[in-house]
Formats: C-alpha cells, sequence, structure tokens
C-alpha cells in the first residue's frame, strides 16, 4: 500500500469520517440552536452530495392525516419528479421502510421488484448501475419519513458506511422533523382541506347546477353568469320554495368573492330585539347578558357575500340600520362608538311585494331603491313547464340513492299529475312530494297513486275528478294500460300479453277509457 496522502473522500470502499465529522457538527448546532428541519435537510443533502457520493437523494416525509410519503426535499429532481413520488406505507420500498421502520440496503436496484421508480426520474441504464439505501428517521416508535440515497454500485462495505451515516442523520433530525409535521401538517391539511371544500362548493353551486331548460330559466342563468362579475347588491324576488337561496350561493361562488365566507341570515328568524346583535355584534357589557363582546354577520361576511332572506319582514328601525350599511359599507356594534368598515356584496331576498309595501309605508322607500338595483324574478314551478319533470327526475335519483332504493322510472300518469298541478309551494314542494313517493316505490317505479292524495283532487289540482269506487278504478285501470301501451311503444298485442289479457279486451277497455294507443308508437 502506497505511504502518500490518500484522497479523503473514499478510501477502500469507506466514508472519509474526516470529512463527514465537520458537517454532522454544524447539523448538530443547527438543530440544537432552533430545530429548524428546513436547515437541517439543506446540510444533509450537502453531506449526501459531497461526502456520500450520491447521485439522488430524497427525504421523505409521513402525513398520517392524509395516509400519504411525499418527498419533502431532494437532490438531483426536478420539482415535477419530486411531485410523482408519492407513496402509501407499504408501496415500494420506501413505504416499506415507513411501515417497517426497519432500513434497505438495495445493491443494484435493476434486480429489486419492489422499487418503483415512481419518480420517473431513472433510466434503464441506471438500473444496473445503481445501489438504493433508504433508512427511517424514527422519533419513540412512530416513524415520521425516510431519507433515501442513491449510489453508484459500490462494495457492500461503503454501502454499510453510508447507511451507517444516514442513519445517524435521521437520529439527529427525528425530533426537528415531529416538530414540522406537528406545525405545517396541520396547517398544510387544513389549507388544502378548505381549498377542497371551496371547489366543491363552487362545483355544487355553479350556475348550470340550477336545474332546468325552460326559457325562465335559462334568462336566469345568464343573469347569474352577468351579475356574479361585478360586486353589485342584488335583490332575488319570487314565491316560497322557488330556490332563492340556491340563486345567492351561485352568484356567490361565481364571483370574485367567492374564497371569501358566505354568510346567510334569516330576517324572519328572530325577534326584533336580537336582530340588531346579530347582524351586527355586540360590546362587553352592552346589554344585560352581553359577558363578551361578539361579531356579528356582517364582519363574519368581510371579504366575501352576506345574504339577507326575507328581507321584508325588518321593522323600520333595522331598515334604517342597513341602509347606512348599504351606502357606507360601515356600521357599529351594539354598545360601541368606532366604525367598523367591511368590503362585502349584499345579496337579498323575499317572497313579498317590497314596491306595494313601500308604497304603504311599511317598507324605506330610498332602501327599497338601494335594494333594487339588480332585480331578479325566479319564476314560480308552474311556468316552468317541462322543468317540472326534469325536477322530478332528478329528486327520484337522489332519494333513491339517499334511501338505498332504485327507482327506474316516474310513470307517465303520474307525469301527467305533477304536471297539472299548480305547486303553490314550488321546487321545495316537488322535492317532498318526490321524497314520499320513493320511499313508497316498491316495485322500482314511481306511480300515480304514490303520489300524495293533494295532487289527485280537484280542490288542489284545479282539475275535475270524479268521485265513487268505479271511477278510482278506472283511474288504476287506466294507469296499468297507458305504461304498458308505453313500453309496448303502442303494440296492442304485446300490452294484452304483458297485461294477462286478450287483444279484444284491452281493446275494449281502452275505448272505454278514452285512451289513443297510437300515440304510444315510435316512443310517442
Amino acid at each position: 500500500m502506497h505511504s502518500e496522502k490518500r484522497d479523503c473522500s473514499f478510501v477502500m470502499g469507506e466514508v472519509c469520517r474526516v470529512k463527514v465529522l465537520p458537517p454532522l457538527f454544524q447539523l448538530s448546532k443547527v438543530l440544537d440552536d432552533s430545530e429548524s428541519l428546513s436547515q437541517a435537510i439543506d446540510i444533509l443533502l450537502l453531506i449526501m452530495e459531497r461526502n456520500l457520493g450520491v447521485i439522488r437523494g430524497m427525504v421523505n416525509l409521513y402525513s398520517r392525516k392524509t395516509g400519504k410519503i411525499f418527498i419533502h426535499k431532494s437532490i438531483g429532481l426536478t420539482s415535477e419528479e419530486e411531485r410523482r413520488g408519492i407513496y402509501s406505507p407499504g408501496e415500494g420500498i420506501t413505504g416499506e421502510v415507513v411501515e417497517t421502520g426497519k432500513a434497505v440496503i438495495i445493491p443494484e436496484i435493476g434486480n429489486e421488484p419492489k422499487f418503483l421508480n415512481r419518480t420517473q426520474s431513472m433510466s434503464a441504464g441506471d438500473h444496473q448501475r445503481l445501489s438504493f439505501i433508504c433508512v427511517p428517521i424514527v422519533r419513540g416508535k412512530k416513524v415520521l419519513g425516510t431519507i433515501s440515497a442513491e449510489i453508484n454500485t459500490a462494495s457492500q462495505e461503503f454501502l454499510n458506511r453510508v447507511l451507517e451515516v444516514l442513519t445517524i442523520i435521521a437520529t439527529m433530525t427525528a425530533h426537528a422533523a415531529e416538530l414540522f409535521l406537528l406545525e405545517n401538517e396541520e396547517r398544510s391539511y387544513w389549507l388544502n382541506e378548505n381549498q377542497r371544500l371551496q371547489d366543491a362548493l363552487k362545483k355544487k353551486y355553479r350556475p348550470d347546477n340550477i336545474i332546468g331548460d325552460s326559457k325562465p330559466m335559462r334568462e336566469i342563468h345568464a343573469m347569474i353568469e352577468r351579475i356574479a362579475q361585478t360586486k353589485t347588491t342584488v335583490l332575488i324576488l319570487g314565491e316560497s320554495g322557488v330556490g332563492k337561496e340556491l340563486v345567492a350561493n351561485a352568484i356567490h361562488y361565481a364571483s370574485a368573492q367567492s374564497r371569501g365566507p358566505f354568510i346567510k341570515f334569516n330576517c324572519a328568524a328572530l325577534p326584533e330585539n336580537l336582530i340588531e346583535s346579530e347582524l351586527f355584534g355586540h360590546e362587553k357589557g352592552a346589554f344585560t347578558g352581553a359577558s363578551n363582546q361578539r361579531i356579528g354577520r356582517f364582519e363574519e361576511a368581510d371579504g366575501g357575500t352576506i345574504f339577507l332572506d326575507e328581507i321584508g319582514e325588518l321593522s323600520l328601525a333595522m331598515q334604517t340600520k342597513l341602509l347606512r350599511v348599504l351606502q357606507e359599507r360601515t356600521f357599529e356594534r351594539v354598545g360601541g362608538n368606532r366604525p367598523i368598515k367591511v368590503d362585502i356584496r349584499i345579496i337579498t331576498a323575499t317572497n313579498r311585494d317590497l314596491a306595494t309595501l313601500s308604497a304603504e309605508g311599511q317598507f324605506r322607500e330610498d332602501l327599497f331603491y338601494r335594494l333594487n338595483v339588480f332585480p331578479i324574478m325566479i319564476p314560480p314551478l308552474r311556468e316552468r313547464g317541462s322543468d317540472i319533470i326534469t325536477l322530478a327526475d332528478h329528486f327520484a335519483a337522489r332519494f333513491a340513492k339517499e334511501n338505498g332504493k332504485e327507482i327506474k322510472r316516474i310513470t307517465t300518469p303520474a307525469l301527467d299529475l305533477l304536471m297539472s298541478y299548480h305547486w303553490p309551494g314550488n321546487v321545495r314542494e316537488l322535492e317532498n312530494v318526490i321524497e314520499r313517493a320513493a320511499i313508497l316505490a316498491d316495485d322500482h317505479v314511481i306511480h300515480a297513486f304514490n303520489l300524495p292524495p293533494s295532487l289527485q283532487t280537484a280542490s288542489a289540482s284545479g282539475t275535475a275528478v270524479k268521485v265513487g269506487l268505479q271511477a278510482r278504478l278506472d283511474t288504476v285501470a287506466h294507469e296499468i294500460i297507458v305504461d304498458a301501451l308505453k313500453t309496448s311503444r303502442g303494440n296492442m298485442s304485446i300490452a294484452a300479453r304483458e297485461l294477462g289479457m286478450t287483444r279484444h279486451a284491452l281493446r275494449l277497455r281502452i275505448d272505454k277509457l278514452n285512451i289513443d294507443y297510437r300515440r304510444f308508437r315510435f316512443g310517442m
């Protein structure tokens, strides 16, 4: 053996301790001073690259909230490759080390079927020349992540030395990794969860999710798209149950304020003496029982949208206070004297005629003009034609899923009843009717007799209906025959066979019930 000074990076397959000790000391000092995982990992990666001959190195952390192992920092990988390097416990070599808590040395990656190359950073040639080492970062009995390295194929002795160094580093950084996960994983989880919920709400309440393709509803969709791009005050008008809150949701989640809060308040839900505190908040000691300061709905909505439903129920005194907010976007809490300014969009809704109330002195005229900048009138369900069928199908599918049932269709007689009813409760009433029918349906079909009696009486539907047993029997027979003709596309022979009767008998029944079988031909 030569006596001259040898290269201190690698000696006979050993890691040069003289070169490794100074950065290890520096790593120890950083961890003692600040317990900063970021600084510690920078030093760790430097040691791996300069002193251990690592081609690619990764520090992976294990998120228990998501159940995923991800690359926190690396050398030799692009950002895109880092993003691809996600594993589950037990998946691949990295997942196996997290699951078992035991280090692994793979002398030749090309001979290891568990190596997944999830990052796609390794070429076919690399498989034959690289070794892989992966050690767990353990705190107590909990695995927090891994440190892994890809090295040009070397002797087992050299790989063992690298393993020793990485194990020491993993032990040194374990506490900092634990603190990092506790502080940042929780924050990251809730940020991601908040974004996920925001995206879900945007998807749920986007304007085209408001069901209906009738001309009035197409106009509503267009109005929502236009007004959503502004911060203009919106007044939504319409009968009870038409979906005013759904339209308010659609406006908010299609707007630039969608990242901000969407606060809803029903002006008729509370007595007058509580509404002011609920809307504007109160200071501690403002009144008996005000033991703490409380922010109101307007403050909660700052940066987003406030939706005031049943605005026509506000007292004149509260209307005056609301007018100031509309004009200046400023108010004071109850018992306070400090002006609070908010950046919000205000959407209001009512089923009352505010113009008439204003003329009668029950609603402030100046407030009405402030609210009526951009009115949207939601049409009643009875004026929406085929939307009734579309909505009925939608509700049937939804309630069938919720109740673990299968609803394949709604019969023609049932649809006829739905179309002829005047729907005083609008979409909300239709939803309740279909929910009841879906529960009662026992043959995967919603029949007319599954609908509530109110839809089948002259007083409720405005149609003349015969009374008596024979009339009721004729109604049921009419539905069954129409259903059979619809299924057979107007073929009398097939319909008769399905009903268990002769073609002649069926023809007599059809004539008696005044059914035109020809309208069911060709799917009509």
